[in-house]
């Protein structure tokens, strides 16, 4: 009898978490896919960094961790924390998650390139 219980009590919660989800559960590999490694270049320039999207923290807003060699290529660079996806698909980087030190626009092929500030230029390119 015991046992019986448990497994109802068991499947209820399973229903619940459904219901609560949209029925969508999704797995650790589907949430790690909006991460990526990508390769930040300013000018043209052959110095590159990297920076790394990381988890999503809430709709749009992503963490963000950046190599402190890409100071090199913007002072101040190296403090952001935050990536925040647009609708418009336009990528900006903040310190606090809302004020943008730097905003990219999606260039031709599969990369950004920076419009705020406007100096200087500054190109970023999946490297995964």
């Amino acid at each position: 009898m015991k046992l019986l219980a448990g497994l109802v009590v068991s499947v209820a919660l399973y229903g619940g978490f459904q219901v609560l989800h949209g029925g969508a559960v999704q797995s650790a590999a589907e949430e790690a896919g909006t991460s990526g490694t990508y390769r930040l270049t300013a000018n043209g320039d052959e110095a590159a960094c990297a920076i790394r999207r990381g988890a999503e923290v809430s709709d749009g807003l992503s963490l963000l961790t950046v190599a402190p060699n890409c100071r090199r290529l913007m002072p101040g660079i190296e403090r952001v924390k935050f990536w925040r996806e647009q609708a418009d698909g336009s990528v900006a980087f903040s310190v606090n998650g809302t004020d943008p030190v730097v905003t990219f626009s999606v260039a031709d092929g599969d990369g950004y390139e920076s419009y705020a500030p406007a100096a200087p230029l500054l190109s970023m390119n999946n490297d995964e």
